[in-house]
C-alpha cells in the first residue's frame, strides 16, 4: 500500500486552508521517543499556545518545527505557505521564515543590544529596520549601546524577539518567554506579541503559566506524553476545569 500523503491545503481542525502545518511528528532524543504523532495546523496571524505538563514534548515540538538538529525527527512533514520545511536544514527553514526563541534567549556575549540586531540584518537584511524595532521595543532603544547580556532577564527576552524580528519572518517559535520574568514585564511581551500578530506573523507559543498563555491566543494544542490531547479554541481551555485539571494541574 501506497504511503499516505499530506496535503497542506487540507486542515484537519479547521475547514480553511493552513498557513502552518505539523502532521504526523515523530522525534527522538537517542533512544528516547520524545514527540509521538504530533499533528496541528495554524492559519496566518494565529497565536498557538503549546501546552502540557513538564515533560509533555512541548520544547521538542518548537525544536522539531525550527528544524534543528535535536530532537532527530524520523517521520512527518511540515509545512510553512505550501512549501516542504521538513526537508530544509535549520538554516534553510529559517530563511523560508522560521525563527526560534530558545528559553535561554542565547544573546551573544560582547554585542551591544545594537550589535546583536545588525548581526541578524547582515545575515538577512529584509526584516525590520532597527527604528521600526526600536518603537516596539522603546527599552532596548534606551540600551541599545549597552552589552546584551548585562540586561534584565526581561529586557533580554525583548532583544531575543526584536532580533528574530530583525530577520524577514512569517513564524516566530517562543519557547518560555515569560519564566521568571515580573507581571508587568509579562504585560510589556503581550502587547508587543499582539502588535506583533496585527502584522500577519504567526505565533507558536510553548509557556508553563497556561492561563496567561491562554488568553493571548487564538487557539491551544495542548501535549500529553508526546501526543495531541486538545486541538481547539483558547477560550474553551479557560472555560473547561476538568481540562485544565488533567492535562495542565491547573
Amino acid at each position: 500500500m501506497a504511503e499516505k500523503q499530506f496535503n497542506p491545503n487540507a486542515n484537519h481542525a479547521e475547514t480553511a486552508p493552513a498557513f502552518f502545518s505539523a502532521w504526523d511528528i515523530h522525534a527522538y532524543y537517542g533512544e528516547s521517543y520524545i514527540v509521538q504523532g504530533v499533528t496541528f495546523n495554524i492559519h496566518e496571524g494565529e497565536i498557538l499556545a503549546l501546552l502540557g505538563r513538564n515533560g509533555a514534548g512541548k520544547t521538542s515540538t518548537l525544536r522539531a518545527l525550527a528544524r534543528l538538529d535535536e530532537p532527530q525527527v524520523t517521520h512527518g512533514e511540515i509545512w510553512l505557505d505550501h512549501k516542504r520545511i521538513h526537508e530544509m536544514k535549520s538554516y534553510e527553514a529559517a530563511v523560508q521564515g522560521i525563527a526560534l526563541v530558545p528559553e535561554d534567549r542565547r544573546i551573544i556575549p560582547g554585542l551591544t543590544v545594537e550589535e546583536n540586531l545588525q548581526l541578524a540584518q547582515i545575515v538577512e537584511p529584509v526584516g525590520w529596520s532597527l527604528d521600526r524595532l526600536y518603537d516596539l521595543f522603546p527599552r532596548l532603544r534606551e540600551r541599545r549601546k549597552q552589552e546584551g547580556v548585562t540586561l534584565s532577564g526581561g529586557e533580554q527576552q525583548m532583544l531575543a524577539i526584536a532580533r528574530a524580528l530583525a530577520r524577514d519572518i512569517k513564524v516566530l517559535l517562543l519557547d518560555e518567554p515569560y519564566e521568571g520574568l515580573a507581571p508587568v514585564i509579562v504585560d510589556e511581551i503581550e502587547k508587543t506579541l499582539r502588535i506583533i500578530k496585527a502584522q500577519g506573523i504567526t505565533t507558536v507559543l510553548v509557556e508553563q503559566n497556561a492561563v496567561r498563555a491562554l488568553n493571548l491566543a487564538d487557539r491551544a494544542v495542548i501535549l500529553d506524553t508526546g501526543t495531541v490531547v486538545y486541538d481547539g479554541s483558547a477560550k474553551e481551555v479557560l472555560e473547561n476545569e476538568a481540562l485544565r485539571a488533567e492535562y495542565l494541574a491547573i
